[in-house]
This record gives C-alpha cells, sequence and structure tokens, in this order.
C-alpha cells in the first residue's frame, strides 16, 4: 500500500455497514438532484444514463503530484509548439520528423487553417492528459487531448458529491481544493475577450452530444452564453450571437464540438452543427477560438510515435513523462517490429483519435482480433501499414474500489487538466480518474462499464486553497442577463407553452373521468363534448394517460433540456419527475395493474397536476427575473389564454349540454370563488365576468391578458422612438379588447376571434424574435 493511502484506508475500515450505506447514498442522491448524467451510445441509439460515480476516491501525494505538474507543463508547451509549426512553417516536416504522407492524411489536419495565426497569440488554452501508471509506479501518457477535453466540468461534481460523503476530509482542508483552477481559467478568457466586441461564449454541438450535460454545466458554473452554432452568424467577419436584442458581438468562443463540424463552408460541408463562415472570422482574426481549429491532429494516435524525437529535437529534452511506445507501420523497420510482436501489442488505426482502451472497430489486442475481424494479421498490416499504428498493451496499476461488499484493485487512468492563465499553464489538483469495471485495463472506459472517481491531491500542511463556492464568488462582475440566445428565448417559451398545454389537458382528461364515476355514460351530451374537445388537441380519451399527454411533457423536456445553463437545478428535477410520473402512469394502466376509467383515474390525474403546481410555483418564486424568465411567463400565459378561449366558447356557448357552466368553473379552478362572489346558480354572465373579465383571476383571460402586457413591455425592442413593435401592438389590441368587452357581448364568435388574434401573437413574436 503506497503511504498516501494509509490514514483513508484506516479510516475507511472503520465504518460500520450501516454509516457506509449512508454516505453512499448522501453521495448519489447529490447527484441524482444535480442531474448529472452522461450520454451511452449502443447500436446507434442514445440514452440518458445515471452519473457512475466510484466511492472510493484515488489519492495522489505531493510528491507524486510535482512530478506530473512539471511533466505536464513541459508537454503542453511543447504540443504547442507543434501545432505552431503543423499550421505555420512545417519544419517538423520538412527535416524529416514528420512524415509528410502521415500528416496530410490526419483527418484533424485542417489545411484551410494552414498559415493562420490565432489571435491570442497561442492555439491551446485548455487541455488534458489521460495518463496512467504502470506496475513500477511509473508515470505514462496515454494521450493528449487538444479538441475539446471533457470531464472538467464532471470533476466538480464529483468533488461536491465526494463532499457530502466524506465531509471530514474537506472540514479540515487535507484535499487540495479545485475552484481556484476555474477562477484563473475564467480570467484568462475574459482578458482574452474585448469588452467592445462581446465576451465569451461555450459552443457545444447541442444536447444529444455525451458531454451536452457538462457544456452546460460548465456555462453556468462560470456564467458564460451556452451557444449551438445555430445562434452564431457571420456578419462582415465579425462573429454575432442572435439573441433577442439582435445581433451581439462575440470575441472568445469555448469550443466544445470537433474543429472539422465548426464550419460547412470551409471545413465538413455535411456539418449542422456549425456556422458558416466561423474558420474566415478566425482567419481574420476577429475572434479567438479556444482550441485553435485543427488542434485535434494532436490527438491523432500516431502523433505518439514521433513525440519523444520531436521533443528532442525542438527542446533538446527528453520528455520528462514518457508517452505510451507507439510505432507507425507507414514505416519499414517500425512495420517489422510490430509484425514480429503482434503478441505484445494493440494494433489499430493510426488516424483515430480515441484513446487506447476506448478502441473500437479492427483491433488487434494481445495477437488476437478484438472483433468479428478474421484474416493472418501480418497480411492485414502488410495491406493496411501506412493506417496502423502498434502501442505496448497498456498495463495499468490499480486503485481500491468499492465492489458492493469489499474493496477490490481495479484499473485506473488519470485526466489531468491544464489551463493557460496569466501565470502560464495552471493543472487542476487532483480531480478525475477513470476506474475499470474488472481488471482489465480495456474495461476503464465508461461506455465499457467503466466508473469514474474522485482525485484527491493531499496537501500537508494545506496552503491558502480556493473552495468551489469561494471561487463562484470571486469571479468579477455579473454577466448581462439581457443577452438571451434567440433559440434559447425560443425554448423557454415553448417550455412555457407545453408546461401550461399539459396542465390544461390534464384539466379535461380529469373532468371526462369524474364525470364517468358519477355513472355519466361516455355517449351523453356533455362527456361527448369533453371528448371532443380532447379530441381536438389529440387526445384518445380511451387511453387512461393518453400518449398525447406524455407528448407534451415530452416536449417540454426536450425544450428545458436545451437551455440547461438558464434553468434551474430544482425546476429540471420537477420536470423531470412529471415526466417519470405520467410515463410510469401509463406504463402502469397498459399492464393492466390500473383501471383504465373512472375516479381511480381522475385520482393519478390530480397528483399529475399537484406536481405541475410545483413546478409552476419553483418557477414563479425561483427563477431570476431574467429575460428568458419573461419568454417563458408570456409562453405560459399566451396557453392559458387561448386555452380559456376555446374553453369558454364550447362550454359556455347557448348551445352548449347541460352542465357546460359549472364544468367551466371547474376547468378554471374558481368554483370557491364563484360561491363566494355571486349568491346565485352558475349562469352564463357570472361565469364570463368572473372567467374571462376578471383581472383579479389568475385563471381568468384578462388577468393573463393584463400579464402578458406588462412582459412584453419589457421585452427588447417593445418599442423604438415612440414607435410600438407589431407584437406588442397586437398585445395590446387583445386586451384593450377584452378590457371593454361585458359579459353579454362577449359572445363564442368573440372568444374564437380572440383566440385567432392570440394564435397571431405568437407568430409575431416569433418573427421578431426566434428567427
Amino acid at each position: 500500500m503506497r503511504p498516501v493511502w494509509k490514514d483513508f484506508i484506516g479510516q475507511f475500515g472503520r465504518l460500520s455497514g450501516p454509516d457506509m450505506e449512508r454516505r453512499f447514498h448522501r453521495a448519489e442522491q447529490y447527484l441524482h438532484d444535480a442531474g448529472v448524467y452522461y450520454r451511452e451510445y449502443d447500436h446507434g441509439f442514445s440514452r440518458e444514463r445515471a452519473w457512475p460515480l466510484s466511492h472510493i476516491p484515488v489519492l495522489l501525494s505531493e510528491e507524486d503530484w510535482a512530478g506530473i505538474s512539471a511533466a505536464l507543463v513541459q508537454r503542453a508547451n511543447l504540443l504547442e509548439a507543434i501545432l505552431a509549426d503543423l499550421y505555420g512553417p512545417n519544419h517538423l516536416v520538412a527535416d524529416g520528423h514528420l512524415p509528410a504522407a502521415l500528416v496530410a492524411a490526419m483527418p484533424e489536419w485542417l489545411r484551410p487553417m494552414v498559415g493562420v495565426t490565432p489571435r491570442s497569440g497561442h492555439y491551446l488554452h485548455f487541455i488534458a492528459f489521460e495518463i496512467g501508471r504502470g506496475p513500477d509506479g511509473r508515470w505514462w501518457v496515454l494521450g493528449d487531448r487538444t479538441q475539446a477535453p471533457t470531464g472538467a466540468g464532471f470533476a466538480v461534481e464529483n468533488r461536491v458529491a465526494m463532499s457530502r460523503m466524506f465531509p471530514e476530509y474537506f472540514a479540515d482542508r487535507t484535499v487540495a481544493k479545485i475552484g481556484g483552477f476555474f477562477s484563473a481559467f475564467r480570467s484568462a478568457l475574459e482578458y482574452l475577450s474585448d469588452a467592445a466586441e462581446g465576451g465569451v461564449g461555450v459552443l457545444t454541438p447541442g444536447m444529444l452530444n455525451q458531454g451536452y450535460f457538462e457544456h452546460a454545466y460548465i456555462a453556468r458554473y462560470l456564467g458564460f452564453m451556452l451557444l449551438e452554432g445555430e445562434d452564431l452568424v457571420v456578419r462582415d467577419g465579425r462573429v454575432m450571437v442572435r439573441t433577442v436584442n439582435g445581433l451581439q458581438p462575440i470575441s472568445v468562443i469555448w469550443r466544445r464540438i470537433d474543429s472539422a463540424w465548426a464550419d460547412p463552408l470551409e471545413l465538413n460541408e455535411a456539418s449542422r452543427l456549425g456556422t458558416p463562415g466561423l474558420a474566415g472570422a478566425v482567419r481574420q482574426g476577429a475572434v479567438t477560438m479556444v482550441n485553435a481549429l485543427g488542434s485535434g491532429v494532436l490527438e491523432t494516435r500516431a502523433m505518439l510515435a514521433f513525440i519523444p524525437r520531436i521533443c528532442q529535437a525542438l527542446t533538446g529534452e527528453p520528455l520528462q513523462m514518457p508517452n505510451i511506445a507507439t510505432w507507425w507501420c507507414g514505416q519499414g523497420a517500425e512495420r517489422s517490429h510490430v509484425q514480429a510482436n503482434t503478441d505484445r501489442m494493440m494494433i489499430a488505426s493510426a488516424l483515430a483519435t480515441r484513446l487506447p482502451f476506448d478502441s473500437d472497430g479492427k483491433t488487434v489486442l494481445g495477437g488476437r482480433f478484438r472483433d468479428s475481424a478474421r484474416g493472418p494479421i501480418a497480411d492485414w498490416i502488410a495491406a493496411e501499414g501506412g493506417n496502423l499504428v502498434g502501442q505496448e498493451v497498456v498495463r495499468l496499476s490499480t486503485t481500491p474500489a468499492w465492489d458492493g461488499a469489499a474493496l477490490v484493485p481495479r484499473p485506473m487512468s488519470l485526466r489531468v487538466f491544464a489551463a493557460r492563465t496569466s501565470k502560464g499553464w495552471t493543472l487542476m489538483p487532483g480531480g478525475y480518474a477513470r476506474v475499470g469495471r474488472d481488471r482489465e485495463s480495456t474495461a476503464i472506459s465508461l461506455q465499457r462499464g467503466g466508473s469514474v472517481a474522485d482525485v484527491w491531491l493531499l496537501a500537508d500542511p494545506p496552503g491558502a486553497q480556493t473552495a468551489i463556492a469561494e471561487a463562484r464568488s470571486s469571479l468579477g462582475a455579473r454577466p448581462d442577463l439581457s443577452l438571451l440566445p434567440s433559440r434559447a428565448a425560443d425554448n423557454l417559451y415553448w417550455l412555457g407553452r407545453y408546461v401550461e398545454r399539459a396542465e390544461g389537458t390534464m384539466r379535461l382528461l380529469r373532468a371526462f373521468h369524474v364525470r364517468l364515476a358519477d355513472n355519466a355514460a361516455a355517449d351523453m351530451p356533455l362527456q361527448h363534448a369533453i371528448a371532443e374537445a380532447l379530441t381536438v388537441a389529440g387526445v384518445d380519451v380511451a387511453e387512461p394517460v393518453p400518449g398525447a399527454l406524455t407528448d407534451m411533457l415530452d416536449a417540454a423536456v426536450q425544450s428545458a433540456a436545451q437551455v440547461r445553463d438558464r434553468f434551474s437545478v430544482d425546476g429540471w428535477l420537477a420536470l423531470k419527475e412529471l415526466q417519470g410520473a405520467a410515463l410510469l402512469l401509463a406504463e402502469n394502466h397498459l399492464s393492466g395493474e390500473l383501471p383504465r376509467s373512472g375516479d381511480d383515474i381522475a385520482r393519478e390525474i390530480s397528483g399529475l397536476l399537484r406536481q405541475v403546481t410545483g413546478f409552476s410555483g419553483l418557477v414563479q418564486d425561483n427563477m431570476y427575473r431574467f429575460t428568458g424568465w419573461r419568454f417563458l411567463s408570456i409562453g405560459r400565459a399566451l396557453e392559458r389564454s387561448m386555452d380559456t378561449c376555446a374553453m369558454l366558447a364550447r362550454f359556455c356557448d347557448e348551445a352548449a349540454p347541460e352542465g357546460g357552466l359549472d364544468l367551466a368553473v371547474e376547468l378554471g379552478d374558481s368554483g370557491i370563488t364563484h360561491r363566494r362572489r355571486y349568491t346565485i346558480a352558475t349562469n352564463r354572465q357570472t361565469v364570463i365576468d368572473l372567467l374571462a373579465l376578471d383581472g383579479r383571476n389568475p385563471r381568468g383571460l384578462l388577468y393573463q391578458l393584463n400579464r402578458m402586457r406588462t412582459l412584453c413591455e419589457r421585452l427588447p425592442g417593445a418599442e423604438n422612438h415612440g414607435r410600438l413593435a407589431d407584437f406588442y401592438r397586437a398585445v395590446i389590441r387583445v386586451q384593450t379588447d377584452i378590457e371593454l368587452q361585458r359579459p353579454q357581448t362577449l359572445d363564442s364568435q368573440a372568444l374564437w376571434k380572440t383566440r385567432g388574434e392570440l394564435m397571431e401573437v405568437s407568430n409575431l413574436l416569433t418573427q421578431h424574435f426566434f428567427r
């Protein structure tokens, strides 16, 4: 046992079984409540999976860390020099240190970026190194992550979860804090930005990417805008963000999208993730790209074969931490060496950028093909030579892991993050490790069942450190929350509409099943009218929990997922729990475990309505009143107004079936108010007065229109030099028309007309802000 583990293992061994389970549960509950997940891919499909946190951290001593830090700073500077040469004078190729044919074949070497000097003066700003320790205790570099390294945000969540599990280690500050790393990098990015030319944005491929949670988390944690390619546009050589305030400049983009997909105009024409003209803007020095476009070339597996020699040539020194031994089979001597030692090698694509244990496709490991490929290995190497590399089989040292019953040894690799700051390269102290599911080194990938562990650098004695919460509080000026990308505003608006639409559908469904429980036949006039109203909304009343309802909630979750950086954790969790509850009810009814109609269904739907109310309360009470909140609130108000118009037109019409007026009051959740306010039974005038014309009734039409008018008044561009925007003028017109109505004049025709005008308001909002 390494000395650094002695105290921890001793204390862990003294924990009782129940205490241990409580600690594990606290960490897992935190990750669940925070919505931490990763996306698992399998046979062309993907799904969200719970974050697989290892309950045991990986411990490093200060002595270990000092050696790791020095070696990786050397390597970071070397990688910067290699990129500067590959996209500059190309001396490495001219002097024979890199084969020209290999460089030209690398998919990540982007010819359009040759000769482009980064605006910041540096190609690399944020990188990671995957390192492993051999059984002899020496550290080796398994791969360089220079494209868009993932894991830093997950490292923060791992740390918070572990502080719930082992608070005593953080109370006495023996574990080095990681908050200062993020604070320093945020300051560095803000220094690179120009206030007159815009701020900093995080460019993500979108919510289907396996790292989307982290992208949204980092953007929210550091206070940057989360952007997708469609949010950006290049105008006159400048990169602009489509916002609800119009086009706004941006000067620094921290991209989490692979370089080739960043610009379909110059790079990969098949990309739907990038922005046309982005490469040209980089070429003109209009924007700083973190990291530079084309930096992924350093991740190419074959590069590892040449880095040791390049280091000696450029610095006159050997690598302080060697990388895994690699031979490119495009050279005769190296190919012969690999052919003679296939039983001790992993042989795979030379141009791949995956790490050794992430290899897929046609790969040889220990003299055998890992997949279904067959044939003589020597013939394969001879035929494919220049496309293959041989690498020594990775044999990683182990770290303790909990298998549910005892501590067991499992292989481990460490991901170390480095950020360029005002002090040069700064390394995250500890952070993130991948732990194998069994003793095989190839099983540490998350996609292969591996787990992740927090990495603790034990400081003795601890110095002044910055904790995560402290880093958040010292990150400088408040971001401008009015700069809302149009895509984000669109999703918040539709989130409000979908949630309100689902609530209205639930109320109508509950009314249908309550009346069935009262022995009303489904073909009675009022039941028929309710069913007809539901059918118009695409709801099949024969389904206890209709697919149309779960589709509405799915759409709401989809909209919220697009704006995770602007949505509270509690709000997200409440929405996901609502979606899960509805899906569970649907599954139980399909399986026959619950009745399909009547009072039981009504009771279950009432439970869903209470969850909707809980979500609405979180949004109303906890969400910051920024521009995005206004769009979400406008969406809800507009949808409720349209629903109220349709409901009153159907059930308060002179031709409506008996019981329609009472149903309208029930759907408007205004029964108590009606009884207290009016001493007579429901009639059309009292119902219209309460549900359409009473500006104090939150379920009423006028109340919602008043709210819409107030919210729209504060939207960007609602009034410009005394001229009202079309959307605002339309809202005022609708609100004024209803305010001037009387119960006697607001008939069904007028209500349907108002609903149509509200649909036009939605169209005008879309044209003004979302396109």
